[in-house]
């Protein structure tokens, strides 16, 4: 049975979610009968039904603009405040203790090509997954060191990725994947889901976004099997951010200062006023993105000179914290609903579908619950379009130290 409580609903939304608690359990009832993909595939669709469930008792909160101010400068730390701290006979054995991971969930329509971002061809017929691997290829031979990476990805890009992976067996670098949660789409009016059994096509279904990481990262196992190797941190960033590279001064002060939680921010461009950016809002820092936004105040968010923040989408987070979290089960998101039209060709109809999207966390959500957090403002060139013509010279990478 889904754990769904709709009776602590009011009136107008207890039908709403009594509908949808039906739906899941229907849902849950057509998944093979193999044990551990009805598991998985129950686990998702409880999650689900949780995010539905906060979706609808918040989707009539709006954000009060004239709320939001822009964060205190004091909040942030500068890159140059950081830099050089770490000691060369260290660098090794704090690699050793770091995992990589890597947003591995988009398709690349918005570049105009077929299949997972990663796949696509950057310069000299590399991949921006080949010069992932070649980066952390060359920080292993630098340090001697030994550090996996990880892709995350959505059961969009899972079978391609597997397939491109496979150049990479004679590499020095372990590559380990693991998917994030597929969940229903919603059609808008009726709440109820798209798919009604487990086959239903890809376009029924949708990724949750990069908030579903830590729960599908706990699921796949990948996280206990990380800290039974003793990885203590994790550098987590898009695929397609070749600037995103590992940086031991970021790691050496992550240990030092014993911090759960780092978040990177670059100053923000023309080129990134649809990205998500920081602000203080009825005391609390959060992030904020586009999609949170009223649409009267959208040309105001993408001024930069109201928001001088962006968000790189590059976090450095904790295993053990990320345990502790979801141990405690105090992990919560900011849901954001993305509206959507899908032209459902195999059943003739034309449907508007909702997606309710779980997405990162802002960095001081009020119930989650990281210790000693940061938000580092780091190079511009920690952000895709600064490094996108070229990749960084390795001797430059990594924070390395002559």
């Amino acid at each position: 049975m889904t754990s769904l409580r709709y009776k602590s609903f009011s009136e107008d939304t207890a039908p709403i979610m009594e509908q949808m608690a039906k739906s899941i359990s229907a849902l849950k009832e057509t998944a093979p009968t193999d044990e551990a993909t009805r598991r998985m595939f129950g686990l998702q669709m409880d999650s689900f039904g949780q995010l539905f469930k906060r979706y609808i008792a918040t989707r009539n909160q709006k954000i009060r603009w004239d709320h939001i101010r822009r964060p205190s400068p004091d909040i942030l730390i500068d890159f140059d405040d950081i830099r050089g701290d770490c000691l060369e006979g260290c660098c090794q054995a704090l690699l050793n203790k770091l995992v990589i991971v890597k947003l591995n969930g988009g398709l690349g329509t918005t570049m105009g090509c077929v299949g997972p971002k990663s796949v696509i061809e950057v310069r000299d017929e590399l991949t921006f997954l080949d010069l992932t691997v070649k980066q952390i290829e060359t920080l292993q031979d630098m340090y001697q060191c030994q550090v996996p990476l990880i892709l995350m990805n959505s059961f969009n890009t899972h079978d391609d990725t597997l397939k491109a992976i496979n150049k990479y067996k004679n590499s020095s670098v372990r590559v380990l994947t693991f998917n994030q949660s597929r969940h229903p789409r919603i059609l808008k009016g009726s709440n109820v889901p798209m798919p009604t059994c487990y086959d239903d096509p890809k376009d029924y279904w949708t990724p949750p976004g990069h908030g579903d990481f830590y729960r599908s990262f706990e699921r796949s196992g990948l996280l206990k099997e990380m800290l039974d190797e003793g990885r203590e941190f994790c550098f987590v960033s898009n695929v397609d951010n070749l600037g995103a590279t590992v940086d031991i001064d970021i790691l050496y002060n992550m240990e030092q200062m014993k911090r759960e939680f780092i978040m990177e921010v670059t100053p923000k461009t023309m080129a990134d006023v649809k990205g998500g950016t920081l602000i203080e809002y009825e005391g609390k820092v959060k992030l904020l993105e586009l999609a949170q936004v009223p649409p009267e105040n959208i040309e105001d968010f993408k001024s930069i000179k109201m928001f001088k923040i962006f968000n790189t989408n590059n976090i450095w987070v904790n295993l053990t914290a990320v345990h502790r979290v979801l141990e405690a089960n105090t992990l919560e998101m900011d849901i954001m609903c993305n509206q959507k039209v899908r032209d459902v060709k195999w059943t003739g109809r034309c449907v508007e579908g909702r997606n309710v999207l779980c997405r990162r966390p802002p960095m001081e959500h009020p119930s989650f619950n990281w210790k000693r957090q940061l938000v580092l403002r780091s190079r511009a060139s920690r952000q895709l379009g600064c490094v996108v013509r070229g990749v960084t010279a390795p001797e430059n990478q990594f924070g390395a130290h002559p």
